[in-house]
């Protein structure tokens, strides 16, 4: 059964949900310090949609474990009950709950529900299953990159007001885990957000409350209660640049192994999110796509370089300096051994193209974290740049132009500082002549570009900014955005647009002919409003391996 032909009343009837509350409303102007009360604490959410089931997820805090009955229906007044079940909340899972609903019918929008033994209610949610067969038409929000105390989240209240889609993607960065001081500073943090705890978040107890006064926020509670999510885990769900055995953001001495802040960060995250235990998965919608869910920092991943210790080795002399930086770019950087994936996922990544373009798919979606483009800095990016730009600004800036000359990518932690694995999965793509279309976020900029690889068309690239975490426009402000925009495109071959002053999120929709993302772009998030500043839309052919503006 389809339902399709109707989403424009089916979108207005699910935003009808807005009257019936979200709990958790009321808490995010309350002190932290109140913690959260008994009860259904933090609404309810689904992701992981398949084309007969859902995972569904709700937390209910109480004195002792307790079971709670769920049910699935097709209308809002529940009348027509098609799934249920029970499943116990409890201390050991942080009051969370995560069954799955299963028997369902593909193609259509349900409505679910947690009920407690006493008869109080959650809030009522609404999801969707994915759709087998001939597909005309998918849509997915992408989004990422949401730091709570740099603004308001208007990208997620904008999706739930205004938009029509089947599906959301978060691509990483969910939430930030600094103390509070640090990123944002106390000077740039917004008043009135809060977090908990205000510490750097290391230990299971401390990644619980982190997500937990996330969770609080009545954007991302309405988002979550409107649509299901496939959510890509980046490097702040656990800590800065995290790889598979370390991060730049933990220090052994002070903090424990990184092992057990892992499995801390990992725990939490599954306790939290409506995801499942699978590191890595793909996702068949009908006969139009196969979406790809990437894992690329706490499984397999190589520690990424650091071009400020590569530089040292110039010992401070510039030619000796361009020296060793040709050097590491000449060896080192294209070592094959380096990896973001593993050997495991990317040879299930390659038999998966094969397989979806096989079963005659016209998209091979790829859902992951980090830019995939090759991206260096423009050389007159320096040009301009005053002395009341602070030193470590200024260090990184002219490391930069000086990375650039030689022909690097200014970000290792990228698949820029993984050349060789990136030629593989691209090689990959190509010997599957699949239709590669990469998704992703970390960068808070908005990036279009064209892949390829050995002087062939590989794919296209979405990269998607961020819903609140500040871009190049807070770093570099000598420069005008629109001037960085056109100097890094005219830098970079494969870069064909860029935007880099805005936060919002990507509307991506996908037809047998074309794949088209629509830039969203807020006015601002320093207040809470969903006004667009205003919009840009790229699009590729099928076949074509290339972009479109306009």
């Amino acid at each position: 059964m389809t339902d399709r032909t109707s989403s424009s009343a089916l979108a207005l009837s699910r935003r009808s949900l807005f009257q019936l509350g979200i709990v958790g409303g009321a808490l995010a102007a309350a002190p932290l310090a109140a913690k959260y009360p008994l009860g259904f604490t933090h609404g309810v959410a689904s992701g992981e949609p398949g084309p007969d089931g859902v995972l569904l997820w709700s937390r209910f805090a109480a004195g002792q474990p307790v079971t709670l009955q769920w049910e699935v229906a097709e209308d809002e007044g529940f009348s027509r009950v098609v799934a249920g079940g029970s499943a116990l909340a409890s201390p050991d899972n942080d009051w969370c709950v995560k069954p799955r609903a299963s028997g369902l019918s593909a193609d259509r929008w349900y409505y679910f529900r947690f009920i407690a033994p006493s008869g109080a209610t959650s809030c009522t949610g609404s999801t969707r299953t994915l759709p087998v067969g001939a597909v005309e038409q998918f849509r997915m929000a992408v989004v990422g990159c949401s730091n709570k105390l740099f603004g308001w989240f208007n990208a997620y209240a904008h999706i739930a007001e205004h938009g029509d889609f089947d599906l959301v993607l978060h691509t990483g960065d969910y939430l930030y885990e600094y103390p509070v001081g640090t990123y944002p500073t106390a000077s740039e943090a917004l008043a009135g957000r809060a977090i908990d705890p205000l510490h750097e978040i290391v230990a299971l107890a401390d990644y619980r409350a982190r997500y937990a006064s996330y969770r609080s926020d009545p954007d991302l509670q309405r988002l979550h209660q409107l649509y299901p999510m496939l959510h890509v885990s980046d490097d702040h769900e656990s800590a800065n640049d995290a790889y598979a055995l370390g991060a730049e953001n933990h220090d052994p001495a002070t903090e424990g192994t990184w092992e057990a802040r892992k499995r801390a960060a990992i725990r939490a995250r599954a306790e939290w999110m409506p995801v499942s235990d699978a590191a890595w998965a793909s996702y068949d919608i009908g006969n139009l796509a196969t979406l790809f869910r990437l894992e690329t920092r706490l499984t397999a991943r190589t520690k990424p370089f650091d071009l400020g210790e590569i530089a040292k080795r110039g010992g401070g002399d510039p030619g000796r300096t361009l020296s060793a930086l040709e050097a590491f770019r000449d060896g080192e950087w294209r070592e094959p051994s380096r990896t973001l994936m593993g050997a495991e996922q990317e040879s299930w990544l390659a038999e998966g193209f094969k397989a979806s373009r096989g079963a005659g798919k016209k998209w091979q979606v790829l859902l992951q974290q980090v830019v995939m483009a090759s991206l260096k800095g423009a050389p007159e990016i320096a040009e301009g740049m005053t002395a009341a730009v602070p030193d470590y600004l200024r260090k990184r800036i002219m490391a930069g132009a000086l990375n650039a000359r030689v022909g690097l990518p200014f970000n290792m932690d990228a698949w820029d500082g993984y050349p060789a694995a990136r030629e593989r999965l691209l090689r990959a793509a190509q010997e599957a002549d699949a239709n590669l279309v990469v998704l992703a976020g970390d960068s808070h900029n908005a990036w279009a570009s064209e892949l390829s690889n050995a002087n062939t068309g590989a794919g296209v690239e979405f990269a998607g900014h961020s819903v609140s975490s500040p871009g190049f426009e807070s770093y570099l402000s000598w420069i005008k955005p629109q001037d960085l925009a056109a100097q890094t495109v005219r830098a970079n071959p494969q870069l064909k647009w860029a935007e880099t002053a805005s936060r919002g999120y990507m509307a991506v929709e996908l037809s047998p002919a074309r794949v088209t993302s629509e830039y969203r772009f807020l006015q601002g998030v320093r207040n809470r409003s969903t006004q667009l500043a205003g919009t840009q839309r790229l699009s590729t052919a099928v076949g074509s391996h290339r972009l479109e503006i306009g």
